[in-house]
């Protein structure tokens, strides 16, 4: 479904991606992870719309997209959610998943109801009419995800969804992304929680300074030595 090739980012000075490729298939998950400063976001940015490549090119079901504007791609089915999440904090939970259904109907009733399936699948329909600004951290990132959801994506980027969370939270988010993926969706998603990328992930793209160190299945990157000292400066298993 995704095609990432020679994908490569400067910003005058400074290279935040450099040469990178990796494919997403259809009905996968893949986790991007890297030490802080690796160029994940920066990858994500590309990838979404929000920054035009430097060089190299991304292509969504065979289609180039590199270059197009995040609402073009979002149109064409790739959404994503951000890692600070930003709701728009004097509407209600519904009217803000709403935002997200819109992009598939223009018709009210049919995006409340979108909508509304959106936040009870996160378990905020009991929040409905609370206004977003209100929320909890935890709420708060339920409600990017809710909005993302209802927009339709095929292909759902996460970015961090699960940073501040407690484990159930975390666990809750993980049972939420393997029904989309049972439901035929596709996901790439930037993690730290390693416990959750071993769970989740079908397969494990890692970025270090920028440029992609290793790529496998989670227990390949997990007893890979290059990839345990990038994170953590020696070599023991990760868990």
């Amino acid at each position: 479904m995704l095609q990432v090739r020679a994908l490569t980012k400067a910003f005058r000075g400074l290279t935040a991606v450099r040469d990178v490729s990796f494919d997403v298939a259809d009905n996968e998950i893949v986790a991007l992870i890297g030490p802080n400063g690796a160029g994940k976001t920066t990858c994500f940015n590309v990838i979404s719309g929000a920054l035009k490549p430097t060089a190299g090119t991304v292509m969504l079901s065979g289609e180039i997209v590199a270059g197009l504007p995040p609402e073009q791609i979002a149109m064409k089915g790739l959404v994503r959610t951000f890692q600070i999440v930003r709701p728009m904090r004097t509407m209600t939970v519904l009217e803000n998943a709403m935002i997200g259904a819109f992009a598939r109907t223009a018709d009210v009733s049919k995006a409340m109801d979108t909508a509304f399936r959106s936040i009870a699948r996160v378990g905020l329909q009991n929040k409905a009419d609370a206004l977003a600004g209100n929320l909890t951290l935890p709420d708060r990132k339920m409600l990017e995800l809710a909005r993302a959801i209802a927009a339709g994506p095929r292909l759902l980027l996460l970015d961090e969804v699960m940073a501040g969370l407690r484990t159930a939270e975390s666990d809750r988010i993980v049972d939420i992304i393997r029904s989309l993926k049972a439901e035929g969706m596709t996901v790439l998603l930037i993690e730290h929680i390693m416990r959750v990328v071993m769970a989740l992930a079908d397969r494990v793209v890692v970025l270090h300074h920028g440029e992609k160190l290793a790529e496998g299945k989670p227990s390949e990157i997990g007893a890979d030595p290059k990839v345990i000292e990038s994170y953590l400066g020696k070599r023991t298993k990760l868990a």
